[in-house]
């Protein structure tokens, strides 16, 4: 098949031309683009497109694009997008590491990205690769599948128990906060965090929860905010990370820091992948058998560094964290929001909550522009 028969073409006749470098899930995000008046033409193959590709696919004439984290844009392709008539990009994610906002900027383009949608759908992958980790989920399925099962024995795949121990969380964001009140919430576990600023919601609903267990009776859970990473690592029976990911925090799970933690500790990643250094990871884990960690992304991804795949006490999973099916068309209709909230020259919605799009009248509005101050970009103000 030639890279043109894997395109196709929504609103052929639209006065404006929109990429999108991947089928997104849903119809609503096409419907908003093309009641924008867009022409959408939307890559069909699964394959990563390169820098060159995609710059071809803007060609000369391209009002927008909606990208993904697998792809670099930068200087060269904002530059394209600007020469071709180009004012709005959008990511199909939250995160924008992929991307070079001071070039967009240079060049006049906006950049979106698709904020709100996704923190209770990857504190819950989080949550099921911390109990996949403990309890050896894919282990126990491999050997079922391999028929390897005669009986039940007292000493078989013996896990870990995390009810009642303590929970460690590095960045204690919305992502890391909601992970946070899952594990201690749903299974009365104390918490220690590490986190630039004090997350004083996180710790008053912890001290609310606790209140409720002492008017019962029960023994009440507990929050600290740790004034060092180590802190947490050599505490807590699990660390989930949840930081962002730039030059202070790369690698931030080193040989070093694995060391401070308990031998059979939990390290769970769904977060960024670089965070953890995974050369040092796949040594600790094949020297700490009890050691178990959950890992939804990868340094390298989606390649792995040589010996992770061999580990039976790593849990590896393809970037799921925001797969689920009303988050993945949750963000398509923020980014398409993006895009055409731009072209249509709306102010950008500034306001805590982005679910009002997801509605049946959105509001008028570029939902969440990263770069609209430097834009001179509006505030909604209605």
């Amino acid at each position: 098949m030639s890279n043109n028969e894997k395109w196709k073409v929504y609103n052929p006749r639209g006065d404006r031309r929109v990429v999108v470098t991947k089928e997104l899930p849903g119809e609503r995000w096409l419907e908003i683009l093309m009641q924008a008046g867009c022409r959408v033409d939307v890559f069909t193959s699964t394959e990563i497109l390169s820098t060159e590709e995609i710059s071809s696919a803007i060609g000369e004439r391209c009002s927008g694009a909606i990208g993904q984290l697998t792809e670099v844009w930068g200087d060269e392709l904002f530059s394209v997008l600007e020469k071709a008539g180009g004012s709005a990009y959008s990511n199909y994610a939250v995160g924008y590491n992929n991307l070079d906002i001071g070039a967009a900027t240079r060049h006049g383009i906006c950049v979106g990205n698709t904020p709100g949608v996704l923190t209770e759908t990857t504190a819950e992958m989080a949550v099921a690769l911390t109990f996949s980790a403990a309890r050896r989920v894919v282990e126990a399925d491999r050997f079922m599948r391999e028929g390897r099962y005669h009986g039940w024995l007292p000493t078989l795949l013996l896990g870990e128990l995390l009810y009642g121990k303590t929970v460690g969380v590095i960045g204690a964001g919305r992502i890391g906060a909601a992970y946070a009140r899952m594990m201690v919430e749903g299974h009365r576990m104390d918490l220690v965090y590490y986190d630039l600023y004090r997350n004083s919601n996180l710790e008053e609903d912890i001290a609310a929860y606790a209140d409720f267990l002492k008017s019962r009776g029960e023994q009440p859970v507990t929050c600290r905010r740790m004034e060092r990473i180590e802190d947490v690592l050599r505490v807590a029976d699990l660390v989930s990370l949840h930081p962002v990911l730039d030059e202070t925090t790369r690698h931030l799970i080193d040989a070093g820091r694995l060391e401070l933690m308990k031998k059979n500790a939990i390290l769970i990643n769904a977060s960024r992948g670089p965070l953890i250094d995974e050369e040092a990871l796949v040594k600790h884990c094949r020297n700490n058998p009890d050691f178990r960690a959950g890992l939804d992304v990868f340094e390298d991804e989606p390649d792995l560094k040589p010996g992770l795949i061999d580990l039976d006490n790593v849990v590896i999973v393809p970037h799921l964290g925001s797969a689920t099916i009303w988050t993945r068309q949750s963000m398509a209709i923020l980014a398409a929001g993006n895009v055409a909230g731009i072209l249509s020259g709306y102010p950008v919605w500034k306001r805590e909550s982005v679910l009002p799009f997801l509605e049946d009248n959105p509001p008028e509005a570029a939902p969440s522009i990263v770069n609209s101050e430097e834009m001179g970009i509006p505030e909604y103000a209605g």
